[in-house]
């Protein structure tokens, strides 16, 4: 019968199947996380918007009118990078741009209500599409699992 016993410095230092290691889990949830929404992104994907669109038109429903220099920083981009999804937008009649009443040489960019109304369009199709998935592939058990989920999700973002 061969011997079973192992050292500790050979044994393996897995936690329990009931907790995870951090860094086994922070890909795991990274992982989901990105497929969720991705998945999110193709339940709205009749908009003909890009990310990079939705997110801009977001931003400026949120934070309110900016210019292209400033929306360019907040999104991490090259002006000139932003110029071409404004351009898009605008030709969309999703924004409109007005002079900057603190510096008439700069324009400011706001969302106005075709924007507004095409943002909302794409949150109910994707809140439509993860309401039914929630109803038709969770029992209550698992619905109340995600819930608690959800709020440990919220309480580390926050942190």
């Amino acid at each position: 019968m061969p011997d079973t016993t192992e050292t500790p410095a050979t044994q393996p230092t897995t936690p329990p199947a009931d907790d995870p290691a951090p860094d086994v889990l922070a890909v795991r949830l990274a992982a989901v996380v990105s497929r969720l929404l991705r998945k999110l992104r193709t339940e709205s994907a009749e908009s003909l918007l890009t990310p990079s669109q939705r997110s801009v038109l977001a931003r400026l429903e949120s934070d309110g009118p900016a210019t292209t220099a400033a929306l360019a920083r907040a999104e991490f981009v090259r002006p000139q990078s932003m110029r071409l999804t404004l351009a898009a937008l605008e030709s969309q009649e999703l924004v409109d741009r007005a002079p900057d009443p603190e510096d008439g040489r700069k324009s400011l960019v706001s969302v106005n209500a075709a924007g507004r109304a095409t943002l909302a369009g794409l949150r109910a199709a994707k809140h439509d599409w993860l309401t039914e998935a929630l109803g038709a592939e969770m029992d209550e058990a698992e619905r109340r699992a995600v819930a608690k989920a959800v709020t440990l999700l919220d309480r580390l973002v926050e942190q």
